[in-house]
C-alpha cells in the first residue's frame, strides 16, 4: 500500500501551473493577487527608472545651459514659461514672478524676493509629488505581499489537513502535494514583495537626490536674483 502511495505521488506533476490548478479557489485568488501586485510593482520600478534617468539627463543639461553665461532673460525666453524639463519648470516659476514683481516703471513691487522663493517652492514640490508618484505602490506591496501569501500558505495547509483527516492517511504522499500547493503561495508573495522593497529603498534615494539638485540650484538661482535686487 504504502508503495502504491509513492509511486502515486511520484506520478504527480508537481509544475508550477499543475500546483496553481489543483489548488482550492481562496488559494488561486491568492496567487493570483500576488501575480497582479508583482507585474504592478515592476511596471512602476521600469517606468520610474526611466523617468528618473531623463530627469537626471534634462537637468546636466540646463545646468549647462544656465552657466554658460547667457543672459537669464535670455534663457527664459529661449525656454518659455512652460517648458518640458523639471529643471526648467523651476527656473521659469521663478523668472516668471520676477518679472511679474517689475512695475511699469521696472522698479521692483516689495516682497519679490519671497515671491520668488515660494513660487519656486512650490514648483519643486510639484516636481517631487510627480517623481514620487508610484512609489508608495511599492511599499504596499513590499510589506503586504508576505502576509498575503502567508494568508494563502495558512488556508492551502488547514485544506490539507481536512483532506488527510476525510482519508484518514498521513502518508507523506498523501499530504506533500497539498503542502507544496499551499507553500507555492508564500514564495510567490516573496517573489512579489522582494524586489518591491528592494527598489522602493533606491527609488526613494534616487527620488530624494534630485529633489535636492532642484533645491540647491533654486538656492543659487534666487541668491543671483537677490544680488541683482540688492544692487
Amino acid at each position: 500500500m504504502e508503495t502504491e502511495l509513492l509511486n502515486a505521488a511520484g506520478g504527480q506533476d508537481f509544475s508550477m501551473w499543475a500546483l496553481f490548478a489543483r489548488a482550492t479557489i481562496t488559494v488561486k485568488i491568492v496567487m493570483l493577487m500576488l501575480i497582479v501586485a508583482s507585474f504592478w510593482s515592476w511596471s512602476i520600478i521600469i517606468q520610474k527608472l526611466i523617468v528618473f534617468r531623463a530627469a537626471r539627463r534634462e537637468a546636466g543639461r540646463f545646468d549647462r545651459a544656465f552657466w554658460s553665461g547667457e543672459p537669464l532673460d535670455g534663457l527664459f525666453d529661449q525656454i518659455g514659461p512652460t517648458p518640458a524639463g523639471r529643471s526648467q519648470r523651476i527656473f521659469a516659476a521663478g523668472m516668471t514672478e520676477w518679472r511679474r514683481s517689475h512695475k511699469e516703471d521696472g522698479r521692483l513691487i516689495a516682497g519679490a524676493q519671497a515671491r520668488i522663493d515660494r513660487s519656486m517652492d512650490v514648483a519643486i514640490a510639484k516636481e517631487a509629488d510627480e517623481l514620487q508618484r508610484g512609489l508608495p505602490v511599492l511599499a504596499t506591496v513590499g510589506s503586504t505581499a508576505p502576509f498575503v501569501g502567508l494568508f494563502g500558505t495558512v488556508w492551502g495547509i488547514m485544506n490539507a489537513f481536512i483532506e488527510i483527516a476525510e482519508q484518514q492517511n498521513t502518508n507523506l504522499a498523501v499530504v506533500a502535494p497539498g503542502i507544496a500547493e499551499a507553500l507555492l503561495a508564500t514564495g510567490l508573495g516573496l517573489l512579489a514583495a522582494i524586489p518591491a522593497v528592494i527598489f522602493y529603498n533606491k527609488l526613494s534615494a534616487d527620488a530624494d537626490r534630485i529633489v535636492a539638485g532642484y533645491e540647491a540650484f533654486a538656492d543659487e538661482f534666487s541668491t543671483i536674483l537677490s544680488r541683482q535686487l540688492d544692487s
